[in-house]
Formats: structure tokens, C-alpha cells, sequence
């Protein structure tokens, strides 16, 4: 019985913070860029380029494998694409959530980039979905820069940092 009630609450919470998550990418998101859920990349995840559109003490923190820091604040087009010869190619942008790759994603949108995807939840989502995250210097790490206190809620698997 408890474990019943327990199972319950589980898929319960996990259900209401995916409302609310899907409430916040609304909020600040225009969606002119199709997202990929974290599931989706997991199976095509050797022949995607990985973009990740965090600050570059975020990325030192943690990253996806093989992903290419971008940046956001500091994001340069041209030095970007010198790195992306195939605008065909699948390309994934991620940041923490989901917002601050869609205006990355647009930009290369713009610059004729034609398969270029938003991972949905960011690396959070990734993190949260038991998936591995590597430093700076490519070892696993429990780590994930979540930017802020306020933002750091939507982390809910490893281990926080902010500052």
C-alpha cells in the first residue's frame, strides 16, 4: 500500500512540473524552433552536433558529451558556422531549460542552417532523466551550473551550482 501511494505522488509530481515546465518554455519561447525531447536525442545522439548555448562557466560545470560550446551572451555567428560546414546536418541546441538555445537556434536558422532543433527542458531535463553529464575536463560529474537559486528548481537530479 505505501509503496502504491508512493508511486503516486511520484508520477504525480512529475506530471505537474512537466505542466509547469511546458507552461514556462510557453511563457518565454516563441517555438519557431521544433524541440527534440531528451527520449528523441538519446536514440540519435551519435549523429547530431551538439551546440550547448550556456554561459562558458556553465559548460565548464557540465555538458553533454561531445557538445560544442556556443555560448549565448558572447554567441558568434560566423565563428559558429566556420564549425558547421553541412547546413543540412541535424543540429541540437541546448542551454539550461530550453530558452536561451531557441534564440541561438534561430539565429542559425537565419544563416540557413535547415535541421536545427531546441532540446526541450535543456540539460536539466537531460540531467533529470538519469542521463550523463562531463566537465571540463570530460570526466562524468554530478555537477550542473543551474545559473541561479530560482532557476536551480528545475533541477531535480545531481548536484547544484550557482553563483
Amino acid at each position: 500500500m505505501k509503496k502504491a501511494i508512493l508511486l503516486l505522488i511520484f508520477i504525480s509530481c512529475n506530471l505537474f512540473s512537466q505542466s509547469d515546465l511546458n507552461q514556462l518554455l510557453k511563457k518565454h519561447n516563441q517555438e519557431t524552433i521544433p524541440y527534440i525531447s531528451v527520449d528523441s536525442l538519446q536514440k540519435i545522439s551519435n549523429d547530431v552536433i551538439l551546440l550547448d548555448a550556456r554561459e562558458e562557466k556553465e559548460f565548464q560545470t557540465s555538458h553533454l558529451k561531445n557538445a560544442l560550446y556556443v555560448g549565448y551572451e558572447k554567441f558568434k555567428l560566423k565563428k559558429t558556422i566556420k564549425n558547421l560546414p553541412n547546413k543540412d546536418a541535424k543540429i541540437v541546441v541546448y542551454c539550461s531549460l530550453g530558452v536561451r538555445s531557441e534564440d541561438v537556434a534561430e539565429k542559425l536558422k537565419k544563416a540557413g542552417y535547415t535541421n536545427v532543433l531546441n532540446l526541450y527542458g535543456g540539460i536539466f531535463e537531460w540531467k533529470n532523466n538519469n542521463n550523463k553529464v562531463f566537465n571540463s575536463y570530460e570526466k562524468e560529474t554530478e555537477k550542473v551550473h543551474t545559473c541561479t537559486q530560482e532557476w536551480s528548481k528545475w533541477l531535480v537530479k545531481g548536484e547544484k551550482i550557482y553563483e
